[in-house]
């Protein structure tokens, strides 16, 4: 399997014309909707930790933790899609993947299971949704058990300038 996005808003024809392709998501919610990324870019869930709160840093930045002698950014998920605060409960827990070659955590309501898909069963985002720019790491949808999964590029969802910052907050 590749660490390339799954399905592009105008790759969706090939992929389906490629042949099938396994694919491997995990799943977790967030304000009750389901997301997913590729199991690749995912190197390890860990509960919450306490963080350590950073100045003069976008908003969405909750701060860093130390794990394992590496210094992490950690990212509020519903903070970075506009979505209301909520208390951290027993099933938060911090999703750390590889983001453009560095280690980043994102905080999540619950990691839910992984799903193994054929890349045909993959829908392309309504141009509605993905034509938003802020938007284009969204790079399909999928129908999971009577419910839409909507699965994201981790590495496009930050723009040049974040992941820049993000490098010099974990040296």
């Amino acid at each position: 399997m590749s660490t390339t996005a799954l399905v592009k808003s105008g790759d969706h024809a090939a992929a389906i014309g490629g042949g099938e392709q396994l694919i491997q998501l995990v799943s977790f919610m967030l304000s009750n909707e389901e997301y997913g990324v590729e199991v690749l870019k995912v190197r390890e869930i860990i509960r919450m930790p306490g963080i350590t709160k950073m100045p003069n840093t976008p908003e969405y930045v909750e701060g860093i933790i130390n794990l394992r002698g590496k210094v992490i950014p950690i990212i509020s998920m519903r903070k970075r899609f506009g979505l209301p605060e909520i208390d951290h409960d027993s099933h938060t827990r911090i999703m750390v993947m590889d983001v453009v070659g560095g280690l980043t955590g994102f905080i999540v309501d619950a990691v839910s299971e992984v799903i193994r898909i054929q890349s045909s069963e993959i829908q392309p985002p309504p141009t509605m949704v993905s034509g938003n720019i802020d938007q284009e790491f969204i790079t399909g949808v999928f129908n999971h058990a009577d419910r839409l999964l909507i699965i994201m590029d981790v590495d496009r969802m930050f723009s040049q300038e974040e992941r820049e910052f993000f490098t010099s907050v974990a040296e």
